[in-house]
């Protein structure tokens, strides 16, 4: 597979990220364990079904202990940290304020080894956190206690997923049929949650369980694979730089859902933060 095919794929699963918050309201008071353990394991199922026919895939599973951690602290960390804040926050809120990830991403890539944090990191990093306190002060009126841990969880989710993503990017020799392990695992831990604090509630509609099975395929399967290869295989420079386009895309597709209402904080908000990405990956786009 060649790099531009590689970095193709990869902006693919930014695309199933963006649907991910409308999905993941549209399965209805589903609580989020039950429903991260639905997901995982609908993304586990398909995963597993194409090795039937590609049985020298089983051996990816075979990796050492710090790739299972890191795997499945990301994946079952991030998404219950993120179903979470969906069910007790506002949805485009929630999501805007778990959007920094790719902001992070940069950040904390600029402190690896050979790297350094330049003025436009800081920039970048300044404006994010400008546009998230536009985001909250804006609708403080709107917030209610409940609410806020919602909001916190959605906060800790963005720094979860940079975290796996960068330490991911040093574990380049694990193949990405492993990340169907590291779903299966999460599946199970997210059942054991369920069954130990959750009730659980059965989706009502055909709708809803179109969304459940949408996320399970979509931004909560084939999204890890394709973000995986793009991150290994293609350029990361234009993964890194297209990922802020997501905040933006998200709160599109929640307010043509009829999940959110257009605003003028939001748009402002929303611009800040993808902005302010944009100039911290300012190396990542113009490095040649």
């Amino acid at each position: 597979m060649t790099t531009r095919t590689s970095t193709l794929v990869g902006l693919t699963a930014i695309l199933m990220w963006s649907l991910l918050s409308v999905l993941t309201v549209a399965t209805g008071k589903i609580p989020a364990f039950q429903l991260l353990a639905l997901t995982f394991a609908i993304a586990a199922a398909v995963a597993f079904a194409s090795f039937l026919f590609r049985p020298s895939a089983f051996a990816a599973l075979k990796q050492p202990l710090v790739a299972w951690v890191v795997g499945i602290g990301g994946l079952f960390g991030y998404h219950a940290l993120y179903f979470l804040a969906l069910r007790f926050a506002p949805p485009a809120e929630a999501g805007l304020l778990n959007y920094l990830w790719p902001l992070l991403i940069v950040l904390f890539s600029s402190l690896l080894p050979g790297e350094r944090l330049a003025a436009h990191h800081i920039i970048g990093a300044l404006l994010g956190l400008v546009g998230t306190v536009l985001l909250l002060a804006g609708n403080t009126g709107s917030f209610t206690p409940a609410q806020i841990p919602g909001l916190a969880a959605a906060f800790v989710a963005a720094f979860v997923w940079a975290s796996y993503s960068v330490m991911s990017r040093r574990l380049k020799a694990v193949p990405t049929d492993a990340v169907a392990g590291f779903c299966l695992a999460t599946a199970v831990l997210a059942a054991l949650v369920h069954l130990r604090v959750e009730t659980t509630v059965w989706p009502e509609s055909p709708l809803q369980w179109l969304a459940v099975i949408a996320l399970g395929i979509g931004p909560v399967g084939a999204a890890f694979f394709a973000w995986d290869i793009g991150m290994k295989r293609g350029d990361i420079r234009v993964l890194g730089a297209a990922s802020y386009a997501t905040p933006l895309l998200s709160t599109m597709f929640l307010i043509l859902a009829g999940y959110a209402k257009p605003s003028a904080n939001l748009a402002i908000a929303a611009l800040l933060i993808a902005g302010g990405g944009l100039i911290a990956a300012k190396d990542m786009v113009l490095k040649k």
